[in-house]
């Protein structure tokens, strides 16, 4: 629900806005893999831990071992690195 001009949406209303917000993000991400295979392009995925390409023909290649997942306390910040910079991560 859009908030009309002159009236701020209420706490309550973005809050019910914002618990959509990860549903969305998850279709968008499955119709844009879809939409790269239809095009014929490859996709690269994690599957168990693996890092694997998807070719538009339904085979799989398997790139390399994935990093393993990181996981962060609630509530905690951390800086990643942009491919390419040589320094590491700050935990």
């Amino acid at each position: 629900m859009a908030a009309q001009a002159g009236h701020p949406l209420s706490e309550e209303e973005t809050l019910n806005l914002e618990r959509g917000i990860p549903g969305i993000a998850a279709v968008a991400t499955q119709a844009a893999h879809f939409r790269a295979l239809s095009a014929g392009r490859s996709v690269l995925i994690v599957e168990g831990s693996n890092l694997v390409e998807a070719h538009p023909d339904g085979s799989r290649t398997v790139i390399r071992q994935a990093a393993p997942r990181r996981k962060v306390a609630k509530g905690k910040t951390i800086t990643m690195r942009r491919a390419g910079d040589d320094a590491s991560p700050q935990a």
